[in-house]
């Protein structure tokens, strides 16, 4: 009796050693199960202007023409928002629709919520309102036309706005204002923008992850196209001249950090 007991022990010792051994070393065990579940990420997103944070109508900030500008408005949609995991699968969150506005503090932090387990690469999202939401009448939220973000007389989504004021500027009172919309054809101002996230973002059910991107005003006034505040500080409908300014733009965003 005593040898078939000591017998059945040693074959649980033996299933315990060979199941362990399976285990990649170091890992921890929680990660068995990393891809079960949903969790929540927040993305914040940093205003800076160059090297320095941005503050709303107190800093006279130099372009790279040597121009100065104090900005006084910067609002721009972040929509359609994408994870690519590392494995390659790409999850698009659902009704992904917000509004960054500089002057709002609160809106610069979002929570997607329900998002899958996984360990992820890639940040990408629509710079902008797709083309659907623009003609889809009224709406609300960070899509209500009260948030000032809607030509009435165009039917379309300002996709980004700054304003300010620059002494260089010729226009009256030497105001710096940029709408800068259009959803379709030449004169789109949609922009994909791809953020890898070098520190690999982890989502489990019990994690609060955050996301810090920079996203740099100093942008809209240069590369590929150095804006000339004396000649360039009016532009308020769709057409070459916003292109201009959404190609520069459309590369402002960068990670800072990912805190799992």
């Amino acid at each position: 009796m005593k040898k078939k007991i000591f017998f059945t022990a040693m074959i649980a010792v033996a299933a315990t050693l060979i199941f362990s051994g399976c285990k990649k070393d170091g890992q921890d065990p929680a990660e068995d199960d990393h891809h079960s579940g949903t969790g929540t990420v927040r993305i914040n997103f940093r205003q800076m202007f160059g090297d320095s944070l941005l503050e709303l109508g107190l800093e006279a900030y130099p372009t790279a023409n040597n121009d100065t500008i104090t900005v006084n408005m910067l609002k721009y949609y972040v929509t359609n928002i994408k994870l690519t995991d590392d494995v390659g699968n790409v999850y698009s969150v659902p009704n992904s629709y917000f509004l960054i506005n500089a002057a709002n503090s609160g809106s610069q932090t979002i929570t997607l919520s329900d998002i899958p387990g996984g360990h992820y690469t890639t940040l990408t999202f629509l710079l902008g309102v797709d083309s659907a939401r623009n003609v889809s009448g009224a709406q609300t939220g960070a899509l209500d036309p009260a948030n000032g973000m809607f030509w009435t007389w165009s039917t379309g989504y300002i996709m980004a706005k700054l304003e300010g004021t620059s002494p260089q500027s010729t226009a009256a009172a030497n105001s710096v204002t940029f709408h800068l919309g259009g959803f379709s054809g030449a004169n789109s101002a949609l922009r994909w923008v791809s953020i890898p996230l070098t520190t690999h973002l982890s989502v489990t059910s019990t994690g609060n992850p955050l996301v810090t991107v920079k996203a740099d005003a100093a942008e809209w006034f240069k590369t590929p196209t150095t804006l000339d505040l004396a000649v360039t500080n009016d532009v308020t409908m769709p057409g070459a001249a916003a292109n201009v300014i959404v190609n520069n733009y459309s590369d402002m965003f960068t990670l800072i950090s990912v805190q799992n």
